[in-house]
């Protein structure tokens, strides 16, 4: 039997996504992206000079990138601060940005972007990505393309766009016990030339189903895309 989706999606369909920049005023740049029920609020400051100077590159601008979820952004409630997944997601963050920005523009500098998840049912590293793609650029950042992302999963045999919780958390019944029957593919792609920038992999898939994961990750870029691009237009827009 075909795998159907909780919410009656199609396979190659995201939740509502919402797209919002310049929403925090005292930033150099902001963010707001969300699937569904999972929000990201993004604030960057800089290029701004690095301190201590012992940490500075005279070649280009250091890149840091700060992802947290807030106590109340999942039902069983967070312990505030840092953890071993936040310090992950935020090392995977900057790595999937910096490859688009011109950090040599900036040496002996350093650019904080600031990801905070107000609220969370899965792809949250996703919406971050999105979020922060965008105020990056809303800071005038010289980047050479945007960065958008998508979490690709597979159901059983089916391979679908933005999971929620509930489908990361699939199982099946076998020989009396539960398995996990859900893998989810976190991907970035580069806006321009297609690139991946990002992808990782929560279980096992095979090689044709991870060729059909990125086959759909890079179709649902596009629309993602469209919309980040949009958003970045409607504040000049607003400014005009």
């Amino acid at each position: 039997m075909a795998y159907k989706r909780p919410d009656g999606r199609n396979y190659d369909e995201t939740r509502k996504i919402e797209a919002k920049v310049g929403i925090i005023k005292r930033a150099d740049g902001s963010a707001m992206f969300s699937f569904g029920n999972s929000k990201a609020i993004v604030a960057v400051y800089g290029p701004r000079q690095l301190h201590p100077q012992h940490l500075q590159n005279p070649e280009k601008c250091l890149l840091r990138c700060y992802y947290d979820m807030m106590s109340f952004s999942v039902a069983e409630r967070k312990r505030p601060g840092p953890t071993r997944r936040s310090t992950e997601v935020s090392y995977v963050t900057s790595n999937a940005l910096k490859k688009v920005l011109k950090l040599e523009d900036f040496p002996n500098s350093v650019i904080d972007v600031y990801i905070l998840i107000v609220e969370a049912d899965a792809s949250t590293r996703c919406a971050g990505i999105n979020a922060a793609s965008m105020a990056l650029a809303h800071a005038g950042i010289p980047m050479k393309e945007l960065v958008s992302s998508i979490s690709i999963g597979k159901i059983g045999d089916a391979i679908v766009a933005d999971l929620t919780k509930e489908e990361e958390d699939y199982s099946i019944k076998k020989d009396g016990k539960e398995i996990k029957a859900a893998t989810d593919i976190p991907f970035a792609f580069q806006s321009r030339s297609g690139k991946i920038s990002l992808m990782q992999l929560d279980g096992k898939v095979s090689i044709d189903d991870l060729k059909r994961a990125i086959s759909l990750g890079k179709k649902m870029s596009k629309k993602i895309i469209e919309i980040q691009t949009q958003a970045l237009k409607k504040v000049k827009e607003d400014k005009k």
